[in-house]
């Protein structure tokens, strides 16, 4: 089976039909259910998305979010172990446009050596993680 995580940006661009990659990250999510993928986020990308969905989409979509596309991920709580090793990543690293979400997310998918993620964040890909294709 195969394992994809899912950043704040797949489930923005799944849900805002004006996002570039609306028709990539759409057709990904159908594949996801079709091939019975693990999709796996976390909750620090659940509150991130709750958040940007919220302020630029809207409450209806915020409710897509939460009713329809959150139900098809794993989330896992990320613990105090994760958050140190993301706190670490995002002090180290010092880049003003990487979040501590996305370090947590990079060092979560490190440990549990997921290569693929449904994401338009270009730190994915310069982690190695890629975005599935069929």
């Amino acid at each position: 089976m195969k394992t994809v995580f899912v950043d704040t940006s797949g489930f923005y661009a799944l849900l805002a039909a004006t996002d570039p990659a609306h028709a990539k990250v759409a057709a990904a999510f159908l594949q996801a259910e079709r091939e019975n993928w693990n999709l796996l986020t976390t909750n620090y990308v659940v509150h991130e998305s709750w958040a940007i969905i919220q302020n630029r989409l809207g409450w209806k979509a915020l409710e897509a979010f939460l009713d329809v596309a959150l139900p098809l991920c794993e989330v896992e709580h990320v613990g105090e172990a994760m958050f140190a090793l993301g706190t670490a990543r995002c002090r180290q690293a010092r880049h003003r446009k990487l979040s501590l979400c996305d370090c947590i997310s990079f060092e979560f998918i490190r440990l549990r050596r997921i290569g693929w993620a449904i994401a338009q964040d270009e730190h994915f890909v310069k982690e190695g993680v890629m975005f599935p294709t069929p």
